[in-house]
């Protein structure tokens, strides 16, 4: 192998390094039920989610109504937010908050 062909292969391998250590370093945000809800939940659900919310199902349920989306009777329907980003443990997070408006 040729001295150029080396040192190309050793900068390429020090950018993939460098690339993985700043990608690691990057904080992730913490995420804010509330602030999710406000932003993303309110305009269909309402404030106090006293709209197209039905407390009576499981938290399993509403989760996965959270993550895959859920046909309703009449338009809107509720979008699948797993695709946008939103994890089950988000999701749960969701669901509680959402409990939490009704107390």
């Amino acid at each position: 192998m040729s001295f150029r062909t080396k040192l190309i292969i050793a900068v390429l391998a020090g950018c993939a390094t460098v690339g993985i250590v700043s990608a690691a370093a990057v904080p992730r945000t913490e995420f804010n039920a509330a602030v999710t809800y406000k932003s993303k939940c309110t305009a269909c659900h309402g404030p106090k989610a006293d709209k197209k919310f039905n407390a009576t199902m499981s938290d399993d349920d509403m989760v996965q109504a959270i993550l895959k989306g859920k046909k309703a009777e009449k338009p809107p329907n509720m979008p699948a937010y797993e695709a946008k980003g939103i994890t089950a443990e988000n999701a749960k997070a969701l669901v509680d908050y959402m409990k939490s408006l009704h107390q």
